[in-house]
Order: C-alpha cells, then structure tokens, then sequence
C-alpha cells in the first residue's frame, strides 16, 4: 500500500475497524474511506455497489460484522447467518466489480471444527463439525473466505482473509448479555466489587481454554499483511498438501483456562468474594489455540504481553464507568 491510495474500512465504528483507522493514521495513511450506518447500509446491495461506484477505493478492509457472545449466537442464528453473508457479499463483490487492486477480510477462529487438533492449523478448516452455539456465525465467515478464495481463482482478484483469535482491549462491547468472555468478567467482578457481592456466578465449568488477542495487535497484523503477503508468489505459505492459502491465523499462540482467567480478573479488580460456576450453562469449544506459525514467517508477531494488555483494558474500562 501506498501512503496515497483510497482505503475503505467498512466497520469503522466497530472495535476492529477503529484500531484499524487508528493504526492507519499512526502510520501515515491519511486517505481511509469510513461509511456511516446511517448513511448507507451494508445489507443494501444497491447502496453499496453506489457507493463503491461513486468512491472507487484502491485497498479494502472488510472489518464489519454482526458479533456477539455465546447468549446472542444462541438466541440470533439467522441474524448472524444472513446479515454476516449479505455484509460480506456485497462488499467483497462490490470491491472486485470496481477493481479495487486488494481486499482484505476479517473472519474469526470460529471457522475451525470445535474438536480441532491443537494448536489449530489453517489446514484444519471444514475437517470437522462446527461449535453449535457459533456456527450460523462460523459458516458466514466460511463463506466469506471462500468467496474471496473463489474469486481470486477465477477472476484473479486479490483478496486475502485474516483469522483473528479472540480479541480485547479498547472499543470492546460490555453489553450483560451479549458480550463475549473476557469483557463479560471485567463487567461482571467490577460490579460484584462496587456493589459488595459475595459472590459472582460465571458460566459452565470454567473448564475451557481461550487465547487472547489485543485489538491494536490485530490492526498492525491487517496492515503487515496487506503489505507483506501476496498468496501466489513461490514463496508464500501454503497448505500441507502444497496447494494456495489464501487465509491466515493470527494470534499469540499462547492460551488461559477460563477459570484462571476469571481469577486474574479478579484480582485485578479486587474481588475478594467467591467464583460460582453454573455448569448448566455452556462451555463451547474446549480449547481453541490457534497455529500462527505461517503469520509469524513473515515476520509478524504480536507485541503487546497479555498480563499488561488486561490491566490496561480493565483500568480504562474502570475509568470510564466511574466517569459515568
């Protein structure tokens, strides 16, 4: 990428495509493209295929999405399902019919089979069944990925897709309900705390293992990727049977027992009652450590020490809460 050309986050507003903007901006890119929701929808096929028309961005990055927590893909499959393929269609279609020269899209560590051999390689994507209580949101970001995988084969368009582990830090959603784990018990202990509980109740057994992504790392991967890998040059990482990749994990390669998690949390905050587990509640996947081997020959890795990257989310978390 060059410091000139028109790059279109779609999903500015969201906690990936902020980072993104923001990371952008730090590095000198000053022509980003953003779409207000309000504006234009994302759904709206003829909207976006307006708007790419009227804007003609060169790079595109397809941050958007429809996201939640386990409560919320539980409760919403269709929403996740339909409103996940139709963002992904119309943008990523509306990109190569306007010849933007590369697409990047963001899909999610819940692509992989919940029984995935560990740590999970890109290789291992639709070599199982899915998690159910995230799969009408996986098989969005399946289709996403091989729409951009398709087109690439027969159009030679030039997209290539990211596979984020979990992610946190600033932009997260808080939300009781629809929140993912790690925001989910910031919220929870930080109002046991200030409300002097005895005790907090967190769901399943504690029992699963998560790996942890901080959002600016995941910005400065999007941005490393787009300018460092090109899927078919000779050289470019491949599957194990020689064929192209055009999808990579990123992560840190390292994970935590959710119950663990939910002690360092704890502590941070100064929760001094006790943990319940309510095992009639779900776990999900029990473990989801991502290979990032491919990524990490290129020469990224992530930068920001987890222990410092949840501190730094909890205080500012903490600080905007007493604000409020």
């Amino acid at each position: 990428m060059n410091k000139e050309e028109k790059i279109f986050v779609a999903g500015h507003k969201g906690m990936v495509g902020s980072s993104i903007c923001k990371k952008l901006n730090e590095s000198g890119y000053k022509n980003i493209l953003t779409i207000s929701k309000k504006d234009i929808d994302l759904t709206d096929k003829d909207a976006v295929d307006k708007w790419f028309k009227n804007n003609i961005p060169d790079i595109v990055i397809l941050a958007a999405a429809k996201v939640g927590g386990i409560t919320a893909n539980n409760n919403s499959p269709y929403e996740f399902l339909i409103e996940n393929i139709n963002i992904q269609n119309n943008v990523i279609e509306s990109a190569w019919k306007y010849k933007s020269k590369r697409l990047l899209f963001l899909g999610s560590s819940c692509i992989y089979p919940k029984y995935a051999e560990q740590p999970i390689k890109e290789d291992y994507l639709m070599k199982g069944e899915l998690e159910s209580t995230n799969e009408s949101y996986a098989l969005a970001k399946i289709l996403g990925i091989r729409l951009c995988y398709s087109l690439r084969i027969e159009y030679g368009f030039d997209a290539i897709s990211l596979m984020p582990t979990n992610l946190y830090g600033p932009g997260d959603n808080y939300h009781p309900l629809n929140s993912h784990v790690l925001p989910s018990f910031i919220k929870r202990f930080s109002h046991a705390k200030d409300n002097n509980l005895k005790e907090v109740i967190c769901w399943g057994t504690g029992s699963p293992f998560r790996e942890f992504l901080h959002v600016s790392d995941l910005a400065e991967a999007c941005i490393f990727v787009l300018n460092n890998w090109y899927p078919n040059s000779k050289d470019a990482p491949k599957l194990e049977n020689g064929n192209l990749l055009t999808y990579l994990n990123v992560g840190t390669g390292l994970d935590i027992r959710i119950k663990d998690l939910a002690k360092k949390i704890a502590d941070i905050i100064d929760f001094k009652g006790k943990i319940i587990w309510d095992i009639t509640k779900p776990d999900g996947t029990p473990k989801k450590q991502l290979d990032i081997s491919r990524i990490s020959k290129l020469g990224w890795k992530p930068s920001i020490d987890f222990e410092d990257g949840l501190r730094e989310t909890i205080s500012n978390y903490l600080k905007i809460t007493q604000n409020h």
